[in-house]
Order: structure tokens, then sequence, then C-alpha cells
């Protein structure tokens, strides 16, 4: 019988090593709460300011500060693109993230692109990159393209992955580039609807314009640095966007991904993508998640 610890229980032996933050879907907009596209879930837009202040206090009052907090997207809603609000929401919401004591590291979601291009995004707050590591002797772990993607060491032997899920899209890019057209011309084969962000009677549902997807450079490079881990016996988390729980797929151009764990044969991968505010800790054997809702 395997007396291994199963995931999610803590046993007297179980040294905790780190933990971590992780919010997302903030979607800030100074409108008043409404619904989310299905009318099923409430949006909390002008209060979003609200849960993103509480979750800084919990995690500025821990015991232990987490060492770093991920922001997994969505960080304003797109509604503000329609206000001409983009830059003061944006600017609010990064305001009350400097009130958090430790590092955040920003991905970027389909509401970014809404209200942002691609080469502002880069130029902006919500570029991290400077916080990536730099792995001596490996030059294939280093990005080379227009992608935003990066990986750190939070503490030794765990690396994380930051993955650019809109690295081929049709959202930020000048409509009159060549990477434009090829994205468009790929969601149009795929998806024969007037409406692009309409899923309906597609077998491959993820081809709809508000998804996007990954660039072969970006897989490849993906590659190396979990290659670089596998080798190194390191832990990775992968903080990506979209990303379903059940089953655990990656919904992203060109086709629907196994997660890192199923396709590079790492035993010890975690994907991090969820509409919730987490505190992640880190400990000898497992990852436990703590979760509530925002």
């Amino acid at each position: 019988m395997d007396d291994k610890p199963s995931p999610g229980t803590v046993n007297e032996s179980s040294e905790l090593l780190f933990s971590f933050g992780v919010i997302a879907d903030i979607q800030y907009a100074n409108l008043e709460d409404g619904y989310n596209y299905q009318g099923n879930r409430r949006r909390y837009y002008r209060h979003s300011l609200l849960h993103l202040q509480g979750a800084i206090e919990h995690w500025n009052k821990e015991r232990i500060l987490p060492c770093c907090v991920l922001q997994l997207g969505d960080i304003i809603d797109g509604y503000n693109a329609q206000y001409k609000a983009s830059e003061k929401s944006l600017e609010l919401v990064m305001n009350v993230f400097q009130m958090l004591k430790v590092p955040v590291h920003h991905t970027w979601g389909n509401h970014e692109f809404y209200n942002f291009s691609r080469d502002y995004l880069t130029n902006s707050k919500l570029n991290t990159k400077y916080l990536e590591d730099q792995i001596v002797h490996h030059p294939g772990t280093v990005t080379s393209g227009n992608y935003y993607a990066y990986h750190f060491v939070p503490f030794p032997k765990f690396r994380f992955i930051l993955l650019d899920a809109y690295d081929l899209s049709v959202l930020g890019v000048d409509q009159s580039s060549p990477k434009y057209q090829q994205c468009l011309k790929m969601l149009r084969e795929h998806n024969p609807n007037l409406e692009l962000n309409s899923p309906q009677g597609l077998s491959e549902p993820q081809f709809v314009q508000f998804n996007g997807g990954f660039s072969q450079e970006q897989l490849n490079w993906l590659n190396e640095v979990l290659t670089f881990s596998d080798t190194n016996q390191e832990k990775v988390v992968i903080a990506i966007f979209p990303f379903t729980q059940r089953p655990p797929i990656v919904c992203a151009w060109p086709g629907i991904t196994e997660t890192p764990s199923q396709s590079y044969g790492l035993m010890s991968v975690w994907c991090v993508s969820l509409p919730v505010t987490l505190t992640m800790v880190a400990t000898l054997r497992i990852l436990l998640v703590c979760t509530t809702s925002i």
C-alpha cells in the first residue's frame, strides 16, 4: 500500500518552505456591479477594488509574508475602453497594488487587450518581465520573441513560469500587420460563425475571438525551461490564462493542450489559473491551496 501523503494533507513531518498569493479577474471599472455574459455570476466592477484591498491586507498581515503574488489577468474590465477610462482605471488598480509588501507578477488576459495594444502593455507597469530569472549558460531559456513570458525562482528548487496565452491573437494587434492577418485566418478556418466570439456549433470551441494561443516559438522556449527544471529536479508552477479545472486542460489555439505535467512527463508541475483569490503554501511534499471567492 502506498504510504505517501495524499495531495491536500499535511502531517507533522511537513515543513513550510514558502507561500505565495494568487488573484485573478479583478476587472475593475467605475460602474455599478453587474453580471457576467451568461448572467449567472455577479461582477463587482467598482467594488472589485475593495476585494483587492482586502486580499492585500490579508497578505500583508501574514506572520510569514508570501514571497510574491501572481496576478493572473483581466485586471480591468473591457468596459473601460468604451468610456475612454482605460489608463485611469489601470492607474487606480496599480496604486492599490502599491500597498502590497511583496513583488507582484502580472499576466495578461483578454480584457487587457480590450483596453490596450500589445505595444502599450509591453511598456506599461503590467510588464514584470524585469523580475525574471537568468539561467547562466542556458540561452534557450531566455525568451527571444515578441511574446510576454518569463520564469523566476521564488525559493530554491521551485521555478514559476508565466505564459502568454495571447501570443497568437487578433486582440491588441495592429489590423494591418501580418500577424493579425495570420491569426484572423486561423480563427476563421476553425470558426465559420459571423460572430467570432460565438462557439455555437464548433467542434473546437476554443476558437473564439476572445481566446488566443501559443506560437511554436513560445512552446519551444517552454520546452527548454521545463527540460532544465526536469534535469535539475525543480518543482514547477505555471501561471497561465485561460485554463479549465475539469478536466485540467488549456483552452487555447491552435488546439486544446494537455497540462504540462502530462505533456512533458514532469512529476511536480502545478498549473495556476483560477477566478478566485488564493494563498498557496508549498511544503516539502505538497502544495496546499486555500481559496476565498472574490
